[in-house]
């Protein structure tokens, strides 16, 4: 058997992966989280960087997802310290572990270190973020190929699936403004948005390692993505109309959202994993279907 670590196990894209391997019996899955531990979970601080340490030479994984990180723009803008211990240092010390344990590392990152002015975005294009999330992001692929140039850096843009909450994810939380049409719901109609189903992510994770331990080859950078182009208010729309509920109240709002600075359109192109063989798309309707019935 070969054996997985995944970080961030118990986050929305956390859980999709730690599900994906789990699923096959040829994986000795261990999944690790730090606020949301339990469930079978390692309780582990990745900023902790002698319980990383201790936690990897115990276990010996052939595979580490590291899909741990501050994910919230906003946030990081206000917290850029914890931030960076998080989405930067945490990482370096992973990526430096898993080069000294011949560990394959699978890195998630974000379409948010593109400025969105020239999609669509290839691997090797120049990245330019506009805001400090999208910044710590690159600073931990940088570190991450700097340290294990083996490892893989997987973009990824907006993601939704199956969420404990509907604000878990920023798909899904725009279903409490469809759901309540008592008042207006301004929504954003300016971002070109992306949005995909984390078992995707997930399935793809999971064919990059296996096709990795006979393919010395794959690393460097990859992207992977739905391909249907939505903003937050189409998307809304499409969840309104799903569940056959009144859409009037919703709003399209063309001025860029407030906070922090957003890419207008950071569509990434995702043919070099096509050419791999690898990929697997969840059409929105039916995700969104999925992952909002529950809430309905």
């Amino acid at each position: 058997m070969k054996k997985v670590l995944i970080t961030g196990a118990s986050g929305l894209l956390g859980r999709a992966i730690l599900k994906e391997f789990s699923n096959n019996a040829s994986w000795e899955v261990l999944g690790l989280a730090f606020s949301r531990s339990g469930n079978n979970l390692k309780k582990v601080d990745l900023t902790d960087e002698a319980a990383i340490k201790d936690t990897l030479n115990t276990f010996k994984p052939d595979v580490v997802v590291h899909s741990a990180a501050e994910r919230r723009p906003d946030v990081v803008q206000n917290k850029p310290g914890e931030t960076k211990q998080l989405n930067v240092g945490a990482t370096e010390v992973i990526a430096k572990l898993c080069g000294e344990l011949n560990t394959f590392l699978v890195y998630i990152s974000t379409d948010y270190v593109f400025d969105g002015t020239k999609p669509p975005y290839k691997p090797m294009d120049q990245p330019n973020p506009l805001n400090a999330y999208g910044q710590s992001k690159l600073d931990g692929e940088k570190v991450v190929l700097q340290c294990n140039p083996s490892a893989v850096v997987l973009r990824v843009p907006i993601l939704y699936g199956q969420i404990e909450f509907l604000s878990e994810s920023a798909v899904t939380i725009l279903f409490n403004a469809v759901k309540d049409s008592s008042k207006p719901g301004s929504m954003c109609h300016y971002q070109q948005r992306f949005p995909t189903h984390t078992q995707d992510v997930a399935a793809v994770v999971k064919q990059l390692a296996e096709k990795q331990s006979k393919d010395s080859s794959i690393k460097g950078t990859y992207h992977w993505s739905n391909n249907e182009q939505l903003t937050k208010f189409t998307m809304a729309v499409k969840m309104a109309e799903i569940f056959n509920l009144p859409h009037d109240h919703l709003q399209a709002n063309e001025n860029a959202p407030p906070g922090a600075p957003r890419p207008k359109n950071a569509q990434l192109d995702t043919s070099d994993l096509e050419a791999l063989g690898i990929g697997q798309r969840t059409p929105f309707l039916e995700g969104i279907k999925e992952a909002l019935s529950p809430y309905l």
